[in-house]
């Protein structure tokens, strides 16, 4: 057999959007070119339209009411499942990190490990974290007076624009850690590990909807998600000072809680994040209930 022969033409991988636990292209039918940080070409990665940031609202909703309602220690599971599912693609996001963010093979490597890491991590705050910002209040009279978080509902989410993987976890995984979904909207100029962890989530036992990922321009997706009426928390961590004092007006028509960027956000990804990204989009439930007479013996109950 010839060399010729035996030569063959690469697969080259279609990137598509995640929403709803499929994997539908742009309904405007746009792309645009990922370029690495040499400006070669990467791919093509899908260029979302309002109606795509629309139809992902109604499937976070729809996937809010079972998620939400799931106990702790099974999402912490789901998610650890993520996180060996991760592992298991080290290889694959590797590549793509060092591409997107123009790092050596062992920068991006480190950045991977730190992203699979910090999955690992949220996965095991999600039965936790009620115990540290909840419990029971101390009140005059025979009642229990008790508090427990509840998650705010759906969350749009814009991711990083520098740190593509580490960064875009840092904000994720504490948003469905705590029983909320997500719409996110990639780093518009390094979306490929973000799609690619769209693959992952298909696969794993995350229900569909509970994270939706678009591709494209920041600013034409955030505007709609801030402004719109069933979004019910936005994450600017990847908006710039003027869009994010932007979507912030927009997002008082509902008052949807907001979280701007924080210094983090333009630094060092890799610092121990602690509980605030999962405290910034939880609701405080306080139920009163009496606890029968109490005597000069104490209480009855």
């Amino acid at each position: 057999m010839s060399e010729k022969s035996e030569q063959r033409l690469s697969v080259l991988k279609t990137y598509k959007l995640y929403v709803g636990g499929k994997f539908p292209r742009s309904e405007s039918g746009r792309v645009y070119e990922v370029t690495d940080s040499k400006n070669n070409w990467l791919a093509n990665a899908p260029l979302s339209s309002r109606k795509d940031a629309r139809d992902a609202v109604v499937a976070a909703r729809k996937a809010f009411g079972g998620w939400s309602g799931a106990t702790a220690y099974n999402r912490g599971q789901i998610l650890y499942r993520v996180a060996e599912m991760l592992e298991g693609r080290r290889d694959q996001y590797v590549a793509e990190v060092a591409g997107a963010e123009g790092l050596s093979k062992s920068k991006a490597a480190a950045q991977v490990d730190a992203a699979i890491d910090r999955w690992v991590w949220y996965a095991g705050w999600t039965d936790k974290i009620a115990q540290v910002v909840g419990g029971g209040n101390p009140v005059a009279g025979p009642f229990f007076n008790l508090s427990s978080p509840e998650p705010t509902g759906v969350v749009a989410v814009l991711a990083p624009q520098e740190s593509s993987f580490l960064g875009l976890v840092s904000v994720l995984a504490p948003v469905i850690a705590t029983g909320n979904t997500a719409v996110v909207i990639a780093s518009e100029k390094s979306p490929l590990p973000a799609l690619s962890l769209g693959e992952v989530l298909a696969t794993s036992d995350l229900p569909g909807g509970v994270v939706n990922i678009l591709s494209g321009r920041t600013a034409e997706l955030a505007a709609p998600l801030a402004a719109h009426q069933d979004v019910n928390a936005i994450d600017l961590a990847g908006a710039g000072e003027a869009l994010a004092k932007e979507l912030e007006t927009s997002a008082a028509d509902n008052l949807k809680r907001v979280l701007r960027p924080q210094p983090v956000d333009n630094a060092n990804w890799s610092a121990t994040p602690g509980t605030d990204r999962m405290t910034a989009f939880l609701e405080t439930k306080t139920v009163w209930h009496p606890t029968g007479a109490l005597g000069a013996s104490g209480s009855s109950y």
